[in-house]
């Protein structure tokens, strides 16, 4: 085998190789060359070993005319007409010292070089049609799935369906027989544990045993895959798979609220049973689709799940590469179990995966960009909102009618008022209006912001750049001779500023979010001298953000804007109610509020005030424009707009205009959120390249990649002449793909045996494990994809209710030399509890658990100094209150730098790479978490409260009620005594402890109860919830 150093020594030199002169070489033959006959006895000869069918090195291959001539890692390796310039020549040549090929064996004479040659300077001619010939790879998951045969057996009665047929011709192959049937306490536990990831209540168990149907356990099944909670346990195995955080990871890992939106997306799906193969097309490419909904858009942010880097410095076309790296190999391992990242660098050193093949999968994640689109926060939200809005609607109908006769009645007063208007501004003409420039003896931040006098008399703001921010302006009014009427914030554009301002974020917009002013005879000023504003007005406002939004009294979600017209200069005016008279010793206080965040902050300012009145004070841009025409020649619609203006200021109507105003400000608010989604990118395509060692900024330009399949597997027919994600995202669930059945088919068996028919599930290449029941896995497959349509709760329900699944979990030691590892599945295997479902078992039979479905994460009591790892302090965990404190564990806040402890202790995946196979460790941190910590220790408390409560009961059947509702059985004999002995001990100790009983029972107080007897209780079933069978699925 080459050297990994001899393979990028290939990669490296197919772009840095030097011309070579064509008396270095080995001479064309003179004659007519005949590929067959001459040329490829030499291929398989000396070269199809390292690339041929089973091994491709560099990626290349040479007993496929299309793979030959497309070339590998370094590019194109024959030239056809150009014998001279093609690597191949090159290489068995021997004119590079350091490589020769072949690399052992014989090397090709000169007269076979010469062969080569002439068969490439003749056209490289491949006679034989669409590579007829070629030997496919053998290896067993790229192969079709096939439908099996159900094999014959002698144990007829045991088999309940196909899957026990396979299973049972194995054992019988071995002359094992299969386990009895688990008794049904343990079967109703354990189809709870995998399809709700909840313990029964013993109500249910009590129904289950005394159900004497022939159908019982069936029923059961049914009743479980329609219960909500089974989205919610099948969706937590999904998150895993898509890497899902409530953070950005990297550094900062700030928090990503909205997150939690594609939560709720795939616990609908689940439950709802949307069919795999939809589920796949919808999650990679659900924007793409014809008339894409709104829940199929959101379904993409399956691939926004990976992580952020928002460091300042960094190179974001690196992070944006790194992002397209992990959907590649995401979605490679999700749907293909197949390990391509090993071929981001140089080809795969087992499969046969090409580098080029990598890109070929990247390139069609490489136009998917990043952005946000507004979905409904839920469906419920949504209905409530239709409902109200319609009400809403009609009232406004008949609030509308009733303006409109209003304004009809009020056109006679409009003509004398214009008439009264054209004169003062006669009169007014051209004299200058009087603005005072203020200049402030007191500016203040509400963050660490410093102000800087500039010689014009406005203020540059520096210093760090909060998210918000507030400034506080003190000044001394100058006396006037007329009041003031008039307040003007004006905005500056400066080169120190970003974009050059005037806003301080990087693009140079801002937010003046709330404007307030204060005047009054001392410096001083309290709220009684706050000074109201009726009007804003401004040169530029932006949409939606017009500057009487800063007066609207709403400081946190409107506001004055001016995008898309940054790095110029803006200013605002605002009129005063009532005219403020100068006379004597006056101050003035302006407060900029800018709570919009994002660091939309004003970045350079001048503030003034005015003096006198101008007739055309108040009246909108439009309004005036309209007014500068004749009447006569007026548009209906410029006669509207100062018919509306009017009906505004007018005693008559402004009433009537009010009340609109406020039911339409009343209005029920669309109960929308952004999201995070993939989006394909329409202008600018970006092109892909092989990347030599993986590195972005070393594109190999000669390598241009168009987006295709994988050439060992079926082939990939996009839609257009280039292909999209939707091409990549139907030709992995289509019927021809070998893998994805298989692939999936085999994720579910783990979850519900705890190891899969391919028991390495993240890797169906050659190094992976080959299937203990081939025939099954594949006879699974189609069934699958074939008579249960992609359907999980049927694949689930087919699996679950198989006798192979039912089976005891009980050890059998005459297997151990036989099948250690239960490969053959002579038994069920016993599984510890997942990190989440722990805590969701303490907490259910406690009585604690919210039953709640979807909705944000939640923050459950956390450690102390657990948050202090985030960068700079910058993340709080303020603990839920009430239901939420109690939230599944799915739903618990996930911080990818800092997560949990209780999840990572019981070995939650870091969610920073997909994980498909959660390993499982043993450790004391556990067995003391389940003791001490606090959910666990509530968990106690409530359960032994729940006990307590239970009237007429004796110590017994007390212990043996809390025993059953752990673990869904009676207590045996010697375990009876055992807890009777630890509940004796407990009371004992706490009689003699009483101020230590009180502390352990908290507030979860028994009324008539001493403190001793339920702190006693407490401790009791604390130890019943650290029971290794209360966290493991027999």
């Amino acid at each position: 085998m080459r050297s990994p150093a001899l393979v990028a020594v290939l990669v490296i030199a197919s772009s840095f190789r030097a011309p070579i002169a064509e008396d270095e070489l080995p001479p064309a033959v003179d004659r007519k060359v005949d590929f067959v006959k001459d040329v490829k006895p030499l291929f398989a000869k000396h070269c199809l070993s390292c690339h041929g069918s089973e091994k491709q090195e560099a990626g290349f291959r040479l007993d496929m005319q299309a793979a030959a001539l497309a070339g590998g890692d370094g590019g194109a390796s024959i030239l056809p007409e150009n014998s001279a310039d093609s690597l191949l020549i090159r290489y068995v040549a021997g004119i590079d010292e350091n490589i020769v090929m072949p690399p052992k064996g014989d090397q090709l004479t000169k007269t076979q070089v010469g062969i080569l040659r002439a068969w490439i300077d003749q056209g490289a001619t491949w006679p034989e049609p669409d590579d007829a010939g070629t030997k496919k790879n053998s290896h067993w998951s790229y192969q079709p799935v096939v439908r099996p045969k159900e094999p014959v057996v002698k144990n007829k009665a045991w088999a309940r369906n196909s899957i026990d047929a396979f299973v049972l011709a194995r054992l019988e192959e071995k002359g094992i027989a299969p386990s009895a049937e688990a008794d049904r306490r343990t079967l109703i536990r354990r189809v709870y544990f995998d399809l709700l990831g909840l313990p029964p209540e013993p109500i249910a168990v009590e129904a289950f045993l005394n159900d004497k149907s022939k159908d019982a356990y069936e029923n059961l099944v049914d009743s479980l895959l329609q219960s909500p909670h089974f989205g919610e346990r099948w969706g937590r195995h999904w998150l895993d798979m898509a890497r899902y955080a409530d953070s950005d990871g990297y550094e900062k890992d700030n928090a990503r609220p909205n997150a939690w939106r594609w939560r709720n997306w795939v616990i609908d799906a689940i439950n709802r049973d949307l069919p795999f193969d939809q589920f796949t097309i919808e999650q990679l490419a659900g924007d793409l689709l014809p008339d894409a909904t709104v829940d199929q858009k959101l379904a993409t942010a399956f691939h926004r799940q990976t992580l952020t880097n928002t460091e300042g410095g960094t190179d974001q076309e690196q992070f944006r590469i790194e992002a397209c790296f992990d959907r590649t190999e995401t979605t490679s391992t999700v749907w293909l179990g197949l390990t391509v990242g090993c071929a981001r660098c140089h080809s795969h050193k087992y499969d046969e995966i090409s580098q080029r093949e990598y890109y070929q999968i990247f390139a069609f994640l490489n136009n998917g960009d990043e952005s946000n689109t507004n979905v409904p926060t839920s469906e419920e939200a949504m209905k409530k909102y239709e409902a109200e809005k319609a009400t809403h609607d009609v009232k406004l109908r008949l609030l509308n009618a009733e303006l409109a006769a209003a304004k009809e009645s009020l056109k006679p007063a409009l003509i004398p008022w214009e008439a009264d208007f054209r004169k003062r501004v006669a009169e007014t003409g051209d004299k200058p209006i009087g603005w005072q420039t203020l200049e402030f003896e007191k500016l203040e931040a509400a963050s660490k912001s410093r102000f800087t006098r500039q010689d014009d008399g406005s203020y540059l703001v520096e210093g760090d750049v909060p998210d918000t921010d507030e400034y506080t302006l003190t000044a001394r009014v100058v006396e006037t001779s007329q009041p003031i009427s008039a307040i003007r914030v004006e905005t500056l554009t400066d080169d120190r500023l970003p974009s050059k301002g005037p806003g301080r974020t990087p693009h140079g917009n801002f937010v003046l979010s709330d404007l307030r002013v204060y005047f009054g005879g001392k410096k001083e000023l309290a709220k009684d001298d706050a000074v109201k504003l009726v009007s804003g007005t401004a040169d530029f406002s932006q949409a939606m953000f017009p500057a009487q939004n800063a007066i609207d009294g709403d400081p946190m979600k409107t506001g004055w804007a001016i995008s898309p017209q940054m790095s110029k200069p803006h200013h605002a005016d605002f009129m005063t109610e009532k005219p403020l008279t100068t006379r004597g010793e006056n101050w003035i206080q302006v407060v900029l509020d800018q709570k919009y965040g994002g660091q939309h902050s004003i970045g350079k300012f001048r503030v003034q005030v005015r003096a006198g009145s101008d007739p055309k004070d108040g009246i909108p841009k439009n309004v005036l424009a309209a007014l500068d025409i004749d009447p006569a020649d007026r548009k209906p619609e410029q006669s509207q707009e100062i018919l509306d203006w009017f009906a505004t200021v007018h005693e008559a109507t402004k009433k009537v205009v009010a009340s609109v105003e406020a039911h339409q400000k009343a209005a029920p608010k669309e109960p929308v959120m952004s999201v995070r989604v993939i989006n394909q990118r329409k202008a600018n395509p970006r092109m892909t390249y092989v990347l030599r060692r993986g590195e972005f900024l070393q594109p190999i330009k000669e390598l241009e990649i168009i987006p295709a399949g994988l050439g060992t597997l079926n082939p990939l027919k996009p839609r257009e002449k280039i292909g999209d994600r939707l091409d990549l995202a139907t030709w992995i669930v289509s019927p021809e793909n070998p893998l994805t059945s298989r692939v999936t088919v085999n994720y579910v068996w783990k979850h519900l045996f705890g190891q899969g028919i391919v028991r390495t599930v993240n890797d169906f290449g050659v190094r992976g494990e080959k299937p203990s029941h081939p025939k099954l896995l594949d006879w699974l497959a189609d069934e699958f994809r074939g008579n249960l349509g992609w359907s999980r709760k049927e694949l689930i329900r087919l699996i679950v209710t198989s006798a192979t699944y039912r089976q005891s979990s009980t050890h059998r030691s005459e297997l151990l030399e036989v099948d250690p590892r239960n490969s053959l599945l002579a038994r069920q295997n016993r599984l510890r509890a997942e990190a989440e479902i722990i805590r969701d078992f303490s907490l259910s039979v406690s009585g604690l658990l919210s039953k709640k479905i979807g909705g944000p994460s939640v923050f459950p009591p956390l450690p102390p100094g657990v948050t202090e790892l985030s960068y700079a302090g910058n993340f709080k965990w303020n603990t839920s209150q009430g239901e939420d404190q109690f939230r599944r564990g799915m739903y618990t806040f996930f911080k990818r730098t800092s997560p949990h402890p209780n999840l990572t202790t019981f070995d939650c995946p870091d969610a920073n790479t997909t994980c498909v196979d959660r390993q499982t460790s043993n450790t004391p941190l556990q067995a003391l978490i389940l003791l001490n910590n606090v959910v666990f220790t509530e968990a106690a408390q409530s359960l032994g409260k729940q006990i307590l409560e239970v009237k007429n009961l004796s110590d017994k059947e007390r212990l043996n009620l809390a025993f059953e509702s752990c673990v869904s059985r009676p207590m045996a004999g010697s375990e009876a005594g055992q807890f009777a002995s630890l509940l004796d001990a407990s009371r004992q100790w706490y009689e003699a402890h009483p101020d230590d009983a009180k502390k352990l029972v908290g507030s979860y107080v028994v009324e008539g109860t001493s403190p001793a007897e339920s702190a006693a209780w407490t401790a009791t079933c604390r130890v019943m919830l650290n029971m290794d069978e209360f966290i493991t699925r027999n």
